[in-house]
């Protein structure tokens, strides 16, 4: 009954009430990942040896799994193994970056980590205009949005980084130009990968909403199924720019599962227009 209570006086508030509440909500925001980021930058060495750099030591359980079935053997004519990755050494050409890379790294990874409770302040600013029949259908949008994004992230590092940076740290295109890898460069790889894949995730929330407001449906997914495949192969290739089959499945196989999850939650097209 107080929950019901606190909805209605917050409904009742004026235009500057509801201001007052969401200048209280951004500070405390503010102030989680404030604290969060400090907090992480005083450990981020040990995340950056054991978690952020761990693609580049062949122990990445990834390279120890795929040595196992013998991947290096089947795609690389046995010439290459994953212990070359063993030698895989960053550099840093620029004065500022470690300091710099330092401090954004915390502040990302804070972002991420602070986002349950990001999103559960902005659930408190928002519920109050929803009516009751809304407010359960919309925290379970929220809570499904943010494990698919966490689930892209996730898959991201432990798969399609690695790959990507194994391709990319051997290929030469000439004997006379060695590869010299810079921080800068493979943090960009990582967080834009990340990202990517992240969003990527979000593809199924994304056609449910659509579908909600009668702007797509199923139809559409069984009409452009061809289509999205390859669309998706091409995506996977660019993603991932290497040249062995294996590497293009794991990414090729999500998406694709993504664009068939997406058909599932959208509604058929006269429930859509209903």
């Amino acid at each position: 009954m107080k929950a019901a209570s606190h909805c209605d006086s917050d409904k009742d508030l004026s235009f500057w009430g509801h201001l007052e509440i969401l200048r209280v909500l951004l500070i405390r925001a503010v102030v989680v990942v404030l604290i969060m980021t400090v907090a992480l930058f005083a450990v981020m060495p040990k995340i950056f040896d054991e978690i952020i750099l761990a693609p580049c030591s062949g122990s990445f359980p990834l390279y120890r799994w795929l040595d196992a079935i013998g991947y290096s053997s089947l795609f690389d004519g046995g010439a290459a193994t994953m212990e070359r990755f063993e030698g895989i050494d960053l550099v840093n050409i620029n004065l500022s970056s470690q300091f710099l890379i330092h401090l954004s790294s915390s502040f990302w990874l804070a972002l991420l980590l602070s986002a349950p409770v990001l999103l559960w302040l902005a659930w408190r600013f928002i519920s109050p205009a929803l009516l009751d029949g809304e407010r359960k259908p919309v925290s379970a949008v929220m809570i499904f949005g943010s494990l698919m994004f966490y689930s892209g992230v996730i898959l991201s590092y432990s798969m399609i980084f690695p790959l990507t940076l194994r391709f990319l740290a051997g290929y030469q295109l000439s004997p006379e130009i060695p590869n010299v890898i810079s921080i800068d460069s493979y943090m960009d790889t990582l967080l834009g990968l990340s990202l990517m894949t992240g969003l990527a995730f979000e593809l199924p929330l994304v056609s449910w909403m659509l579908g909600r407001v009668g702007l797509l449906h199923r139809n559409v997914f069984r009409r452009y199924r061809r289509h999205a495949v390859v669309i998706l192969l091409i995506m996977a290739a660019v993603i991932t720019p290497t040249g062995d089959p294996f590497t293009l499945a794991v990414v090729f196989l999500p998406l694709y599962l993504l664009w068939e999850l997406s058909a599932v939650l959208v509604p058929k097209a006269k429930e859509a227009l209903a």
